[in-house]
This record gives structure tokens, C-alpha cells and sequence, in this order.
């Protein structure tokens, strides 16, 4: 049987992704009841961070165990991997002995090679240019506000960065209309642009972005490795704050998220994070169960 990988929202079929966010719902009730549930007992999971990170190792890690598997950590510093081992030998022996392999790193070829070398799964937990895992528990939060997105409008503000990529995709596979309001110069991947350019809209103004959206969602304006870059970013920026003043151009009943962390007074007002329309906790939760789907997904056969 072939290796199912997750480097991307493609690789899955929309059918199966709406099955996965309809099953990370379910997994989120039996956890709330207290049932005890561990099909991946005695499973083992690698997580190799390249990029520091909150949500992504509390949300694996508590899945594995939650599942009844163990979650293994590994940083540059603890591996071959950070003195120049070249990525196909490291899938290959890592892979060997665990079940399943979790990526958050900078390159997406990394993650691509080493899913290439890998004799198990390999999921990107984030790199420079996606970040699906985030897309599923977004897709889920809304599904389980507002019922499926489909038809729906979506507007992305800020930066054209991973998750903006990932949203293009997510346009894709749940058949929304996206539009993305992004200073000049800051434009997401312009390919994927021209390959969904039926359903994506790019424009300068968020004003005219939201204007009868359904979900707004916005990300920090200097991403991780971008720090040198703040200063000069936040003139570039300047505008594309998202606020309650803007959040009222969209529908009466539209939802806002953020992947978090959030720079409140930057990317978003200081108050935007408690406004009713804001659902970043319960976006942020979600990370939890829609992954543990994934895993359940890729592992449970």
C-alpha cells in the first residue's frame, strides 16, 4: 500500500478532507465525555522542530498521548539532522523505527525529500510555504460555527506568507471564494494565484476584501525568520490592521480568525481578539482534534 503523506491540503481529496473535519468534531466530543479512546496505542510519533513553536508541540504531543502513543521530540541541536546529514538518510533511519513523522521546519523541499526517503507518513506541521495542519482546524472552527463553507467568502488580510498559500488551497479543496488584500511587493505565490484564479481575488484594499465575507483571517506581519524585517513591514503594512470598525464591512454573521500568536496593535487591534466575533480560541483548541483526525487517518487502517 502506498505512504500517505500530508504536506499540503492537495493531498487529500476534498471529500476526504470534509470527512476529517466532520471526524475531528466527533474526537472533540468523545474527548469532552471522557471516553477513553487509544487506537494509536503503542504508536510512535517523531517531531522534529526546526521552528520553535506552542501550539503545534502541545497539539501533537497531547493527541499521541491522548490516543494512547507516545510522542518522540527532536530539535537541529539533538540530531544528525542539524550537522549535515543529508535528509534521505535521516527518513530512512528515522523512519524505520518509528510509525509516523511530524515536520515543522523553514524549507518545504526539506519536508518534501524527506517524505520522499520515508517509509511512513510524513506530515508538515509548517513550513515557509504551507501550513495545512492549521487550514484543517480553521475549516473545522468554522464548520462547527456556521456549518460548511462552501459558496462561501473568505478574506485574507496581510501578509501573502505559508498560510495564505494554505487558504488558496483550502479555496480549492472546500469550493469557497477567497479574496486576499495584501500591500504591493507582499503578493502570495503568484502560480497558485493563476492555477485557482476562478476563486481568487487579490486586492490593496481591505475594505473592498471583506466587504460581504464570511470568515475574515489575518497572521503576524513578520513571520519567524523575518524579524530583521519588522520595522520596514509594519510601514509597508500600515492599513491592514484588522479591527472591529473593519470587520463590520463583512456580513452581519461572519467569523474572525488568527493562527496565533497574535501582536495585538499590529496585525490586529488591541481589542479585536475579545470582539463576539472572534473565534481564535476555539481555532486555537482545535489544532488538537483536527490533528488527532489526521493521525487517525493516516495510521488507523
Amino acid at each position: 500500500m502506498t505512504t500517505r503523506h500530508f504536506l499540503t491540503l492537495r493531498d487529500l481529496s476534498s471529500d476526504e478532507l470534509r470527512n476529517l473535519v466532520k471526524r475531528a468534531s466527533e474526537l472533540k466530543d468523545i474527548r469532552n465525555r471522557g471516553e477513553v479512546y487509544e487506537p494509536l496505542k503503542n504508536k510512535v510519533m517523531s517531531m522534529i522542530f526546526e521552528k520553535s513553536s506552542t501550539r503545534t508541540r502541545v497539539s501533537f504531543e497531547a493527541g499521541m498521548a491522548q490516543f494512547g502513543g507516545h510522542a518522540m521530540f527532536l530539535s537541529p541541536r539533538d540530531t544528525q539532522l542539524g550537522r549535515g546529514e543529508p535528509i534521505s538518510d535521516s527518513a530512512r533511519v528515522i523512519s524505520s523505527m518509528v510509525d509516523v513523522v511530524m515536520i515543522r521546519t523553514f524549507s518545504h523541499k526539506l519536508v518534501q525529500e524527506f517524505a520522499a526517503n520515508s517509509s511512513v507518513p510524513v506530515i508538515n506541521a509548517l513550513t515557509d510555504e504551507y501550513h495545512p495542519c492549521q487550514l484543517l482546524a480553521d475549516m473545522q472552527t468554522y464548520f462547527e460555527h456556521r456549518g460548511d463553507i462552501q459558496g462561501k467568502t473568505v478574506t485574507w488580510i496581510g501578509d501573502g506568507n505559508n498560510m495564505c498559500h494554505s487558504y488558496i488551497n483550502a479555496a480549492r479543496q472546500f469550493d469557497f471564494k477567497l479574496n486576499i488584500a495584501c500591500p504591493e511587493g507582499f503578493d502570495p505565490d503568484m502560480t497558485l494565484v493563476e492555477e485557482n484564479k476562478e476563486r481568487v481575488f487579490i486586492t490593496r484594499s481591505p475594505q473592498e476584501a471583506v466587504t460581504n465575507s464570511d470568515l475574515v483571517v489575518t497572521d503576524v506581519w513578520a513571520s519567524m525568520g523575518q524579524e530583521e524585517e519588522q520595522k520596514e513591514r509594519e510601514e509597508k503594512f500600515t492599513g491592514f490592521q484588522v479591527s472591529p470598525e473593519l470587520m463590520d464591512h463583512a456580513n452581519q454573521d461572519a467569523l474572525f480568525m488568527h493562527c496565533l500568536p497574535a501582536h495585538r496593535g499590529e496585525e490586529i487591534s488591541m481589542d479585536m481578539m475579545e470582539d463576539p466575533r472572534s473565534v481564535v480560541y476555539d481555532e486555537a483548541e482545535n489544532r488538537l482534534h483536527a490533528q488527532k483526525a489526521l493521525l487517525e487517518f493516516l495510521l488507523v487502517k
